[in-house]
């Protein structure tokens, strides 16, 4: 017989960092059990935010799915900045290379809605001009 699915979340954690609380309590799952293997999982990580999506079922067991870490995470530290635009359409805040806008890309590239590197660049190149980060070496597109 089929297990029930009694709750999707999405949420997020520093690699290595996930701990037994309050928004993996509303879930009902084994908490020190998914801490251990998140925590395994996300070694290679360390330092990154990781998303995770966790599949949780009426027996208290669940499974999980990484994700990558969120493109304004990677272009904040690309631009090597703490924080984006307050009025990203006025004020610009750091420039970056179409270099690194194509090595977020590639490494998004699986969970971005895109079917090409390029598709994906425009994307993350858009998620830059909302955080007020100029792209040096890539044409605009409106």
């Amino acid at each position: 017989m089929a297990k029930k699915i009694t709750r999707i979340a999405k949420l997020e954690f520093m690699a290595m960092q996930a701990k037994p609380g309050a928004e993996l309590a509303s879930l009902g799952i084994n908490m020190p059990e998914f801490t251990k293997q998140f925590n395994d999982a996300t070694k290679d990580r360390a330092g990154d935010v990781v998303p995770v999506v966790i599949t949780a079922y009426d027996d208290k067991s669940f499974d999980y799915v990484l994700k990558t870490t969120p493109a304004a995470v990677l272009l904040l530290r690309a631009a090597g900045i703490q924080k984006g635009s307050q009025n990203p359409g006025k004020k610009v805040v750091a420039t970056i290379s179409a270099d690194k806008v194509r090595e977020i890309a590639e490494y998004k590239l699986v969970d971005l809605n895109a079917n090409s590197v390029e598709a994906a660049m425009k994307i993350i190149a858009g998620t830059a001009r909302n955080m007020g980060i100029n792209i040096e070496g890539m044409e605009e597109t409106v």
